[in-house]
């Protein structure tokens, strides 16, 4: 079963994100109380635990938020989901992939602090259909597609 491993939200654009016990996706706008909510393609982000799992054995020590994602999934392929697919989250919530992946920017506080940011080749985005309140635990199910 998919699921959501950690909610993460920061105040400013490229830094790493703190954890948050809940937190509250506004259709059309992204993660209340995250830098990067908006009217725009890239409201949420999404990084695998399998992804900051492979840069722990890398010799990095970092964990969820770290990458600046705001939701670290658990137990779904991300990449393996197209553009235009939409995942609920929680049973409510419901996200549509936006974007794979992304241009870093060069040297941002991210890749400082953690030595290397999966991001750009491992995370994707998503803006808000449906909102919701999500925590960590809460079931991914993907829809299918119309």
């Amino acid at each position: 079963m998919a699921k959501i491993a950690a909610v993460s939200l920061s105040e400013n654009k490229g830094e790493q994100k703190e954890n948050v016990d809940s937190a509250v996706l506004k259709e059309n706008f992204g993660l209340v109380d995250d830098a990067h909510a908006g009217d725009w393609h890239r409201q949420v982000s999404l990084l695998a635990q399998e992804s900051i799992d492979k840069m722990n054995k890398q010799g990095l020590d970092v964990s969820a938020g770290d990458f600046a994602e705001n939701l670290t999934t658990k137990d779904i392929d991300l990449l393996e989901l197209d553009l235009g697919t939409r995942i609920r989250i929680n049973g409510k919530a419901v996200l549509e992939i936006t974007q794979h992946g992304k241009e870093c920017h060069d040297r941002c506080a991210v890749y400082e602090q953690a030595g290397d940011c999966v991001m750009p080749r491992e995370g994707i985005f998503a803006k808000v259909i449906t909102s919701g309140e999500i925590k960590p635990g809460d079931e991914i199910e993907v829809l299918a597609n119309d």
